[in-house]
C-alpha cells in the first residue's frame, strides 16, 4: 500500500496523560488507510500551527474519524476537546542527509548543522536517531568549526533573554557528588557584591543532583523569562532551571537521551554550557572543571585539553571566560543528593562556616567572577569573597533569592525534608578513611532515588584524612522508598564507597 500524503481531517479529543513527547494516538483503520505505523510521525496542524507527532494505535479506544492527542501535543497546538485537526504523514525530516552525514563522521556546514538541530527541537526527530547524533560525537570528534556553529545554532533555535548590563556567571561541568550545592553559595556571594548573576542551571544527566534540583528543594526553578528579567533587578542573583525558558531547547532535548545512555560527550558538553550561557547574555563566565579520580575529567592534562576548548571557543563567540580546574579527587562537602546539599549549603551560608571543600571551593568561585567584573584587583577576588561570606550578606542575599523564587525565605536547615528511610555504614576497624569512590558515591545515590526523589542521597560522616574508631559512622543512605534503599544498600556493600585503612595491611605468609 502506498504512503498516502494528504492530510486528512479529524476531530480531537484531548488524552489526560503526559507522554513526555507530543503523541497521537489513532483508531487502526484510519492508520491504515494513511499507511502509517506505530511510532510513525505525522504532521497535526490546528488553525496555522503544526507540530511533529508520534503515532500510537488503538482498535477500541478512539472511534474512526477521531484522534487523540497527548497534554504535550495538546499544549504544544492549543488544542481542547472537539477541535478539529488535520493529520498528514511526516515523512523524512528536511535534514535527514545531515545526519547521515555526521553519523558517517563527514564534516558539516553551519546550514546542515542548523537544520538538525532546527529538526530536533520541532520533533522531527525519535530519540533513536537523537541518540546516534550524540554517540557520532563519541568516534567523530567534531572539529572546531563545527562545534561553534552547533553552539549557535543551539542558540539561535530557541529564546534569548537580554538584559540592560553585563551578566555574570558561573558553571561547573560536574561529575564530582555534592558539587551542586557550590553554586547555592557563590551565587549569593556575587549578588550581594552588586554583580547581576542570573544562573541558568540544568538537571542532573548522570550525577545525583544538579544545581536546579537542589535549589528546587527551597525555591521554584521553573521562572519564565519575564520573571527572571523583573526578579534579577531586584535581587541581582537567581538560581533557575534552564528549560522552562526554551532557552537553547535542543540542549534539553539532548540532555534526556544523555540521561539515557550515561554519556556525556566532551564537545556536547561545551555547547550545552556555552549555548545556555549565550541565551542568557552571559558576558563574563567562570567555568569550574574538577579533576581527580573517578571524576568525569580524571587527568590534570585532559582537564587543560577541555579548558582550552572553552577558551577558544568562548573567544570565536565573544565571551569572557575563566577557567578553574579544580580538586575533584572526593565528593565536595558532607552531602549528596538534592535535599541534603540544599541543607548543607543553607547551613553553611546560615553559620557562615562549613566543610572546607564546599566553602572554600564557593569562594574561589566567586572571587574570580568577581575579578571578571574588573572591579577587583586581580588576585584579590577570593578575600572579597569571604568577606562578603563571613559577614552574613551573601546569607541574607539567599534568603532575598530563595523569597524571590517563591520559597520561604526564613527556612532552616532542620526544616528540610530528607528522606524518611535511612541506613547508616559503620567502620568495620579502626584507622584512617584514604580514599572514597566517587562513581560508588553516584551508583549508591542515584540507586537509592536522587535526584527524582528529593529526598535521597548520601550523608557522610567522614571524609579522607578523618580518623575513626571501629563502629563509628562512615555514611548514611536516606530514601523515601524502601526498595530503593535496600538496591542503595546493597549496592554500598558490593562496591567500597569508603575505605578505611589501619597500620597493618595483611601478614606474610
Amino acid at each position: 500500500m502506498l504512503v498516502s500524503k494528504e492530510a486528512r481531517n479529524f476531530t480531537v479529543s484531548v488524552l489526560e496523560v503526559s507522554t513526555g513527547s507530543p503523541l497521537l494516538v489513532m483508531n487502526e483503520q484510519d492508520a491504515f488507510e494513511m499507511s502509517l505505523t506505530p511510532h510513525s510521525k505525522v504532521m497535526v496542524k490546528y488553525e496555522g500551527r503544526e507540530a511533529y507527532a508520534s503515532v500510537t494505535l488503538t482498535k477500541t479506544m478512539v472511534a474512526k474519524g477521531r484522534v487523540l492527542a497527548s497534554i504535550e501535543l495538546a499544549e504544544k497546538l492549543g488544542l481542547k476537546e472537539g477541535y478539529p485537526v488535520q493529520v498528514k504523514p511526516a515523512g523524512l525530516p528536511g535534514s535527514y542527509a545531515s545526519l547521515l552525514k555526521r553519523i558517517r563522521g563527514e564534516r558539516l556546514s553551519y546550514n546542515e548543522m542548523y537544520s538538525i538541530i532546527k529538526d530536533v527541537v520541532n520533533g522531527a526527530y525519535d530519540e533513536a536517531e537523537i541518540a546516534a547524533f550524540l554517540l557520532s560525537q563519541q568516534f567523530y570528534v567534531l572539529d572546531e568549526d563545527e562545534l561553534t556553529s552547533l553552539i549557535k545554532a543551539m542558540v539561535e533555535t530557541g529564546v534569548k533573554i537580554s538584559f540592560d548590563e553585563p551578566v555574570f556567571d558561573e558553571h561547573s561541568i560536574g561529575g564530582v557528588p555534592g558539587n551542586s550545592k557550590v553554586a547555592m553559595v557563590a551565587v549569593p556571594i556575587v549578588a550581594s557584591f552588586g554583580l547581576l548573576i542570573p544562573k541558568t542551571s540544568s538537571r542532573a544527566i548522570t550525577s545525583p543532583a544538579g544545581t536546579a534540583d537542589t535549589m528546587e528543594v527551597l525555591a521554584r526553578v521553573d521562572l519564565t523569562a519575564e520573571e527572571i528579567r523583573e526578579l534579577a533587578k531586584k535581587t541581582r542573583g537567581l538560581l533557575v532551571w534552564g528549560g522552562k525558558l526554551n532557552l537553547a531547547p535542543a540542549d534539553d532535548i539532548f540532555v534526556n537521551v544523555e540521561r539515557k545512555l550515561s554519556i556525556d560527550p566532551w564537545h556536547q558538553m561545551v555547547a550545552s554550557i556555552l549555548s545556555k550561557k549565550l541565551a542568557m547574555s552571559v558576558e563574563s563566565l567562570v567555568i569550574d572543571i574538577p579533576v581527580g579520580k573517578k571524576a568525569k575529567i580524571e587527568e590534570p592534562v585532559h582537564a587543560d585539553q577541555l579548558a582550552g576548548l572553552f577558551i577558544r571557543q568562548a573567544a570565536k563567540l565573544g565571551m569572557r571566560v575563566k577557567v578553574a580546574i579544580t580538586f575533584g579527587g572526593q565528593p565536595i562537602g558532607m552531602s549528596v543528593g538534592p535535599a541534603l546539599e540544599a541543607k548543607e549549603a543553607l547551613e553553611a551560608l546560615l553559620n557562615k562556616r562549613g566543610s572546607r571543600s564546599l566553602v572554600d571551593k564557593a569562594i574561589l568561585i566567586a572571587g574570580l567572577t568577581m575579578e571578571l567584573s574588573g572591579k577587583v584587583p586581580p588576585g584579590q577576588g577570593e578575600s572579597y569573597a569571604r568577606e562578603l561570606f563571613s559577614s552574613g550578606k551573601a546569607y541574607e542575599k539567599f534568603r532575598e533569592i530563595i523569597e524571590a523564587q517563591g520559597g520561604k525565605p526564613n527556612i532552616k536547615p532542620e526544616e528540610v525534608p530528607l528522606g524518611k528511610y535511612t541506613y547508616t555504614f559503620k567502620s568495620p576497624l579502626e584507622g584512617a578513611v584514604t580514599y572514597i569512590d566517587n562513581a560508588a558515591v553516584t551508583m549508591v545515590a542515584r540507586a537509592a532515588g536522587a535526584p527524582f526523589d528529593k529526598g535521597a542521597g548520601v550523608q557522610f560522616h567522614a571524609k579522607v584524612g578523618y580518623r575513626v574508631n571501629k563502629g563509628d559512622p562512615l555514611f548514611t543512605i536516606y530514601s523515601n522508598s524502601e526498595s530503593r534503599l535496600e538496591e542503595a544498600i546493597s549496592l554500598a556493600s558490593k562496591y567500597s564507597v569508603i575505605t578505611v585503612e589501619g597500620m597493618l595491611l595483611k601478614t606474610l605468609p
